[in-house]
This record gives structure tokens, sequence and C-alpha cells, in this order.
């Protein structure tokens, strides 16, 4: 009996140990590229609780070290050349029917879907949170995650409170967005990467938007985004691609 209640309290303090090896630094480094420039194409598509569907293509160019990106809006053909540029703290909406640039938010939905616009930014954790919980929990096929719970460190950030499920590998399974008040806004899974060189960068993600939903057959569907990146690529990009200039270029 005693030998079984020490192998019963081996096995909880090595799931304790697990999640104590957990940092958000850890994070950051398997997904950012602090001395690269990354590029990707992401498709979005939209399913509202009502059944109907739309869909985006946009390219992405992003440079970590210097807090950039670009996002250029390849379809639908309505919204093709339209982009965003972010510079540091400062994000630019343009739109190229008048070639005007007007300033946005990072917390605003990217082109009405549950995407934010601060989901293309380089992930900054270990800058912009706290962890104030860990603990252990099995999440489907990835077996035993380090659950984290954060807080945040700043008011420059789309999400207060962030709960998230860590495989062993160091990378994000599950996360859950929350308001200040609690109140669960989105749900994101990523059930798998693609490596590129030593990093990682999703293939999908499914996110449910907690704040779109509908009642059907007495049952609650949320709006579901699924988010699908292709040919991602750390080729080195001019540095005006960062521009102004660039986007009222481009089409």
């Amino acid at each position: 009996m005693k030998k079984s209640f020490l192998l019963i309290a081996g096995f909880f303090q090595l799931f304790s140990l697990f999640a104590s090896d957990v940092t958000l630094e850890a994070i950051d480094d398997c997904i950012s590229f602090r001395g690269k420039d990354l590029s990707a194409e992401y498709h979005i598509e939209t399913r509202s609780p009502d059944g109907g569907v739309s869909s985006k293509n946009v390219a992405m160019f992003r440079r970590d070290a210097t807090d950039e990106y670009v996002i250029l809006i390849l379809r639908p053909e309505v919204d093709k050349g339209k982009g965003y540029l972010k510079q540091g703290e400062i994000l630019w909406l343009y739109e190229p029917k008048n070639g005007s640039f007007t300033f946005t938010s990072a917390q605003e939905r990217f082109q009405n879907t549950a995407v934010r616009n601060s989901d293309f930014n380089s992930s900054n954790y270990a800058r912009d949170y706290k962890i104030v919980k860990k603990s252990t929990e099995k999440l489907g096929k990835f077996g035993d995650c380090a659950v984290l719970e954060l807080e945040a460190t700043t008011k420059n950030v789309s999400f207060p409170k962030i709960k998230m499920w860590v495989s062993g590998d160091n990378l994000i399974r599950k996360r859950e967005d929350y308001s200040l008040s609690g109140q669960l806004l989105r749900t994101i899974a990523i059930p798998s990467y693609q490596k590129v060189e030593a990093k990682w960068v999703p293939v999908s993600m499914t996110i449910l938007d907690h704040l779109m939903k509908r009642t059907v057959n007495q049952k609650t569907v949320f709006e579901r985004t699924v988010v699908t990146i292709s040919k991602p690529s750390l080729k080195p990009l001019p540095d005006d691609v960062y521009t102004k200039e660039y986007l009222q270029r481009v089409r």
C-alpha cells in the first residue's frame, strides 16, 4: 500500500515538474523568427452560425526583429489590394480605391473575421504576460500538456487573460482568450505545425468565436474560422516591403 502511494505521488510530482519547466520564453522561441523575415500565405475561411461561408486569401510578410509586418489581401477580388502595415505600435489600413491610409488597432478584428490583427504579430508572451497558475492536463492525442493561465502585464494586448495548453515540445495546442472580467471570447485549436528551419509555424488553426453564436435545434453554434497557412519562407525581403509605398504599388 505504501509503495503504491509513493508511486502515485511520484507520478503526480513528475506532472508538476513538467508544468513548472514550461516557460513563456521557451514558447516564444519556438514560434518567433527574431533574425529572419517570415513570409507565408493565409487562407481564412469563416462559417457563420447560420451556415454562410466566406473566405479570404492574404499574403503575410513579417520582420520580428523590428516588430513590422505587411498583410496584402489577394482574394476576394472586391478586396484585392487592401493591406495593412505595422511598424512597432503603429498599424495602418490601406484602401487602394482612394489610396488612403487610416490608423487601426491591433485589437480589431481582421476583415470582420474571428482573427485579430494582433494574431499576425510575432510571439511575445514573455514580454506581454505573466503566468499566474500552472497545472497539467491531458489533451487528446497530445497527452499530458502544461496548462498555463496568463494575465497581461500591459494594456497593449487584445486579450487581458489567456489560458493555453502546451505540449512537451513547447508548442501551443489549445488557447482560450478571455476578457478582463473572465468572459470566454475565443477558443483556438492548433492541431499541427510545420517546421521552418529550426522554428515552427502552424499548418492550420481553428477559431471558435464565442461572441458570434446562435441556437440551432437547442444547441449553441459558434462562428467557426479555419486559418490555413501555406508556403512559409524565411527568404530575406527588401526593406522597402515594410513601407506604405510597397502597398501602394503592389496589386
